[in-house]
């Protein structure tokens, strides 16, 4: 009988190996009491210990927080990856039609193929507030060859 087979990431299996950040950023900066006057600095207290940066340690985790990413991020934010990123923003100040978000459905689908291979899409849906002019987005997906499935819905105002 045959069965399907599922991958384990052995990143997973190692709890002190960090797989990706967290978002948001949240989080003291390391930076104590500082007072800079002309070219005099006083007391300064850098904590390299302390970072905005919160470490996760799964990969479950570390593909929500890249997909959440890529729904926040604008095309052209990336220097060196124009092509990365929603651009959800955008569709904002337009006139929100049926037309715009069955062509904004279909261009997130495609570019989540493209950016995101290992990740199957079990629905998108791209919903809206003609009142306050809101965006909604709800994508449930999973990784592919693993249990990990997801929901992600964010909402842009």
């Amino acid at each position: 009988m045959a069965f399907g087979v599922q991958q384990i990431f052995p990143i997973d299996f190692n709890k002190s190996a960090a797989v990706g950040v967290d978002i948001p950023f949240t989080g003291p900066t390391g930076f104590g009491n500082t007072i800079i006057s002309g070219s005099n600095i006083q007391s300064l207290n850098l904590n390299t210990t302390q970072t905005p940066f919160k470490s996760n340690f799964t990969t479950a985790a570390a593909t929500k927080n890249n997909l959440i990413n890529y729904f926040l991020t604008n095309k052209g934010e990336r220097p060196l990856n124009p092509t990365f990123g929603g651009g959800l923003r955008d569709f904002i100040f337009e006139q929100i039609t049926t037309d715009n978000l069955d062509f904004l459905k279909e261009r997130i689908q495609e570019e989540l193929k493209q950016f995101f291979p290992n990740i199957s899409i079990d629905s998108l849906e791209i919903l809206r507030e003609d009142n306050t002019n809101t965006i909604t987005v709800s994508l449930t997906y999973n990784v592919i060859n693993t249990n990990i499935n997801d929901t992600i819905e964010i909402d842009f105002t």
